[in-house]
């Protein structure tokens, strides 16, 4: 009786993250062809911050601030992990740091590689320590 319910649980679990993936993938931004204009801000470590207004043909974030030289990083199975913004590193593994990445006011829940480009879109990379 116990492993019945424990086999039904599991199964209304695997239902919840399947209809979530569904939904996710369902209503997930598009990507726009054509030039759009955006605004990056760059928070570095000691808080100073820069702005940054670029125009683009790329569909997605990590392309657009690539081109214009803005970050660099690795490529991995999820995508461009940055590392650095603007001439500064965050490395993970030496000084538990990372960049945050910020659509509008919103911190994004994405990788770079997944977040789309519009005409008028706010970007904010921010210098983030754990340690």
């Amino acid at each position: 009786m116990k492993n019945k319910k424990l086999v039904i649980a599991a199964v209304a679990v695997i239902v919840v993250i399947g209809l979530m993936v569904g939904l996710w993938m369902a209503t997930r931004p598009e990507t726009v062809d054509g030039t759009k204009t955006f605004t990056v801000t760059v928070v570095h470590s000691d808080g100073t911050g820069k702005e940054f207004t670029y125009h683009t043909d790329a569909e997605k974030l990590d392309a657009a601030l690539l081109e214009e030289g803005l970050i660099a990083g690795e490529e991995g199975p999820y995508g461009l992990t940055v590392i650095t913004v603007d001439g500064e590193d965050a490395v993970w593994d030496t000084d538990n740091a990372y960049w945050a990445i910020w659509i509008g006011d919103e911190m994004a829940v994405t990788g770079i590689s997944e977040i789309p480009v519009y005409d008028g879109s706010v970007f904010k990379l921010e210098y983030t320590s754990l340690g």
